[in-house]
């Protein structure tokens, strides 16, 4: 059994984090939040040691080490800016660290992440759940087995939001990396794990509720388009009550991944504690995609976005 710590217990991921550190049969034994609503824990780790401060959660992590019941692992899934900060803490306390999205905000973050790697001899492990979801693997051997062929992709990620978003972390550029990194960094790693490397970014449309632009890639030509803005969702969805619609379609068939996305993260700390992470390395392409996005100038479309109309049908 490992021993887990947990940075980050009261946002929306870590009840997700603390299923997965239960289901792959291990132990939760400290956790960190400044906001102390954390009864989930209960439901999954009642007797963890909880702090609000880091400091107070650094003495314990420090004093669990020195009498020989160190951390294993030290799940990250704090605010964006702070997850470079949280995984270094990680491995200089002695554990790996499990990641959220983006691992970091700049590419050549990643950099200095490796050169801590190397001295403390732990390792970096990201949640890329996407990668292990049987529809995309399944998309990424037909690619693979389709010769020079180049697809045509339009992907739509619409996530509505309230209006507590934008006055929240989530809503400022720096400290969040702005839409495109928070909700789409996934689906960038995605696209370059199924059609390759990126060829061509344009940014058609960058504002704090919505992006769209165009991505070339070895083997595809993306669309994308990204909002937390309900009435984005299609008229039809939002009859139904639906407030989120995700959507891929390649070569004008729609590949359907919404189901099985709640369970990946359990898939994640299975590869993980089998050898099989994700490191720094595999994030890299992505990063750096979504650093270009966030600093491209913005290319205007007649439609001002390219789902304009299809967001609305």
């Amino acid at each position: 059994m490992k021993r887990f710590a947990l940075i980050g217990a009261a946002g929306y991921i870590a009840p997700r984090h603390m299923k997965a550190i239960r289901e792959t049969g291990n132990d939760l034994v400290a956790a960190l939040d400044p906001n102390d609503s954390v009864g989930i824990i209960d439901s999954h780790f009642p007797d963890a040691h909880f702090f609000t401060e880091f400091e107070r959660f650094d003495r314990h992590v420090d004093k669990l080490r020195r009498a020989g019941q160190g951390i294993d692992y030290v799940s990250i899934a704090s605010p964006n800016y702070l997850h470079d900060s949280h995984m270094r803490f990680a491995l200089r306390a002695g554990a790996d660290a499990i990641c959220e999205k983006p691992a970091v905000l700049n590419p050549w973050n990643l950099d200095a992440l490796k050169e801590i790697e190397a001295e403390t001899g732990r390792k970096i492990n990201t949640i890329l759940q996407l990668r292990l979801h049987p529809a995309i693997i399944a998309l990424r051997a037909q690619v693979a087995a389709s010769g020079d062929h180049v697809y045509d992709v339009d992907l739509t990620y619409i996530t509505s939001r309230g209006k507590w978003y934008l006055q929240s972390w989530k809503g400022e550029e720096k400290k969040s990396g702005g839409i495109a990194t928070n909700i789409g960094v996934h689906f960038f790693d995605m696209l370059h794990f199924v059609f390759g490397a990126v060829l061509e970014n344009i940014v058609h449309l960058n504002t704090p509720t919505k992006a769209a632009g165009f991505l070339r890639y070895e083997r595809a030509r993306v669309r994308w388009f990204l909002s937390i803005d309900v009435a984005d969702v299609p008229e039809a969805e939002r009859a139904r009550g639906k407030r989120t619609f995700r959507a891929i379609a390649v070569d004008g068939a729609d590949i359907e991944f919404s189901d099985g996305f709640t369970d990946l993260h359990t898939r994640s700390y299975q590869e993980i504690l089998a050898g099989r992470g994700f490191g720094l390395d595999e994030n890299r392409v992505a990063i750096q995609t979504v650093s270009e996005i966030r600093n491209a100038p913005v290319v205007a479309t007649r439609e001002h976005h390219p789902f304009a109309s299809r967001a609305k049908a």
